[in-house]
């Protein structure tokens, strides 16, 4: 079949890419801030897309590859937006997110990420030999074709699922969301706990258990290394017993000292593996470059790129609607100026090297957290000097710099794996550029209203009696931590010291076990989110991981495809479901509205049961009868 002849562009292509785009946009906004990651939307996008696409008596593989282009660039804009702008409403600057800044600012660097990308493509995915392993995974299942209706029957069992377990837990109430044990050994207070989330099961069968071991060992290394030092020997025995005797349990002494303090070793630690993935990259990347062997004049029609005039002409008219923006915080012309060329530079080599992480081992250890706080951290640094500490307006400022950065490296590296899935199915590159601006600015109409819904229904940071379901955003919260403390001059700077070092001594493991050819590799961007997030949420990731070894270890080879799409079910699912039950609770203003009068008995062993059935489920599911011998 000469698949440079085949429909791309069609309107059943852009209609369906435009829908889930804005589907999975919704569903890794509550994904990511409830976890602190979010996942590859590429392989269950394409299930879909083959499903409905075979409906319609269509059954074009270029199709199919279209559709997924744009829904995983919608995907891959919530991770930069959950990221970024929940930081404002911790930082006190908004109450509600604003549909226009949200919006243009969301539009812009999702843009951003797919212009910058395009002088790139030809370089990292045509003449350099980068394996692109969830690109090359999503064109192998487009190829596929035939399996499309019994893919999307798995995904969508596998939702349901998600969804059940998801309103007995938070909306029925019939079990805790968390199981846990805690306790004090000496003036120190220790914890364990597991979540009962089947989406952060599915998350860590996805990423695989050398991710999820690493972001497990970061988890272990705040809770049950750091916080009893900190506890032992950072505190005067009178603040500590003052602490415990407000927060009246270990666990919760624990998760107030991990809140306020220990977390900043997490800043540390994703600031070092931001800097060392930009140092380490930048020579092969400039090398790629170099070699690259001149525009697509020449090219057939199916391996063209947007022309880079275009390409040029188009990043520089946005640049001006973002200028405006930034002159409206702050009135100073010079300063403005200053955000935008600080947004560029760094909106471009973050997204160069988000793109050229992506090849090499995949967008799960791509840095865009890492980066994202060093571009935060330097622009805080900057506009403290140039807004004379001001802190009315700083924080928000380099806040708003790094959301356009993370906006833009997030969808440059996603977009990049598409490109390589398009690349072996024989797209043409133009035309899935633009079917990611397609994905981007579908996503970006619908970020502000899902923001602010899960803002009302659960809020955001740590639990409270009021917001006893209240969502992390982990990444925000720093985010937001790391401006305040520039400009408020009160940053913990040891701990962050402290957390670099971490980093450090992680990278040198690293560089020793690849100098041995040990296959095992210790990326520190996964250790680092870690330490920031809640032991639970890394304990059932850590979890999650293990069922993607047991699968791959009964067929003597990676987790079956079934797999991968019942984990992307569970957190779909999940997610979605998260989203629709915060409806009724902005609309009635109670959190308990569809409570049980009663709780199941034993309800934390019902649930840690149900838990470890789903994973003894994603394991048979992944290991067919068919495969096992």
């Amino acid at each position: 079949m000469n698949h440079s002849a085949s429909v791309q562009l069609s309107l059943q292509a852009i209609v369906l890419g435009l829908l889930l785009s804005m589907v999975l946009a919704a569903a890794n906004t509550y994904l990511g801030l409830f976890a602190g990651m979010t996942i590859s939307a590429s392989i269950p996008a394409a299930v879909l897309a083959m499903a409905v696409l075979r409906a319609l008596g269509r059954r074009h593989v270029l199709e199919t590859n279209i559709v997924q282009t744009a829904a995983s660039a919608g995907e891959s804009l919530a991770a930069g937006a959950i990221f970024t702008f929940p930081a404002l409403i911790l930082l006190d600057y908004w109450h509600v997110f604003d549909y226009l800044w949200v919006t243009v600012i969301a539009a812009i660097g999702g843009l951003l990420g797919v212009l910058f990308t395009i002088p790139l493509r030809r370089a990292l995915v045509v003449e350099h030999p980068l394996p692109f392993p969830e690109g090359t995974a999503t064109a192998e299942v487009i190829k596929l074709g035939d399996g499309a209706a019994r893919g999307a029957k798995e995904l969508m069992w596998a939702a349901v699922a998600g969804a059940v377990v998801k309103v007995a837990s938070t909306g029925l109430n019939l079990w805790p969301s968390a199981a846990g044990v805690s306790g004090f050994l000496g003036r120190s207070p220790v914890f364990l706990g597991l979540s009962l989330s089947p989406a952060l099961l599915g998350v860590g069968y996805i990423v695989g258990l050398e991710v999820a071991v690493l972001v497990l060992a970061g988890g272990m290394t705040a809770w049950l290394v750091a916080i009893p030092i900190y506890a032992q020997f950072g505190l005067e025995p009178v603040a500590l017993e003052l602490l415990r005797a407000e927060t009246g349990s270990a666990a919760a002494l624990a998760a107030q000292l991990w809140s306020t303090k220990i977390r900043y070793l997490g800043v540390g630690a994703m600031l070092v593996g931001g800097l060392w993935a930009l140092v380490s990259l930048l020579p092969s990347l400039y090398r790629s470059m170099r070699n690259h062997s001149g525009g697509d004049a020449t090219a057939l029609p199916h391996e063209r790129d947007t022309p880079m005039p275009v390409a040029l002409s188009l990043a520089l008219i946005l640049l001006l609607p973002l200028f405006l923006l930034y002159q409206s915080i702050v009135p100073w012309i010079g300063v403005a100026i200053a955000m935008t060329v600080i947004m560029v530079v760094a909106g471009f080599l973050f997204s160069a090297v988000a793109a050229y992480m992506a090849g090499l081992v995949g967008s799960s250890h791509n840095p865009v957290s890492g980066v994202t706080i060093a571009t935060l951290l330097l622009a805080s640094l900057l506009l403290w000097w140039m807004l004379g500490g001001d802190p009315a307006v700083g924080p928000a400022a380099a806040i708003l710099i790094g959301a356009v950065v993370c906006c833009a490296a997030a969808v440059g590296g996603d977009n990049m794996q598409d490109l390589k899935a398009g690349f072996l199915v024989g797209a043409t590159p133009w035309k899935q550029q633009v079917a990611q601006a397609v994905g981007v600015l579908s996503a970006a109409l619908v970020m502000a209203p899902v923001l602010n819904l899960l803002l009302q229904a659960y809020g955001f940071g740590p639990a409270t009696a009021d917001q006893p379901n209240a969502l992390s955003a982990p990444q925000a919260t720093l985010m937001a931590s790391v401006a305040a403390g520039v400009f408020g001059q009160n940053l913990p700077w040891g701990l962050v010291v402290w957390g670099g070092a971490i980093g450090m001594v992680v990278i040198v493991m690293d560089l020793v076990l690849q100098r041995r050819g040990v296959g095992f590799r210790l990326p520190v961007l996964p250790v680092a989110v870690g330490i920031y997030l809640p032991l639970e949420l890394s304990t059932t990731i850590a979890l999650g991981g293990l069922m993607a070894y047991l699968a791959g270890a009964r067929r003597d080879r990676p987790p079956h495809r079934t797999g991968i799409l019942i984990a992307a079910g569970l957190v779909t699912g999940e997610a979605l479901v998260g989203i629709l039950l915060a409806v009724p609770i902005v609309v009635t203003g109670r959190s308990d509205w569809l409570a049980a009068p009663f709780q199941l008995p034993a309800a934390e062993l019902i649930g840690v049961l149900i838990l470890l059935g789903m994973g003894g489920w994603l394991v048979r599911a992944a290991t067919p009868e068919s495969d096992a011998d």
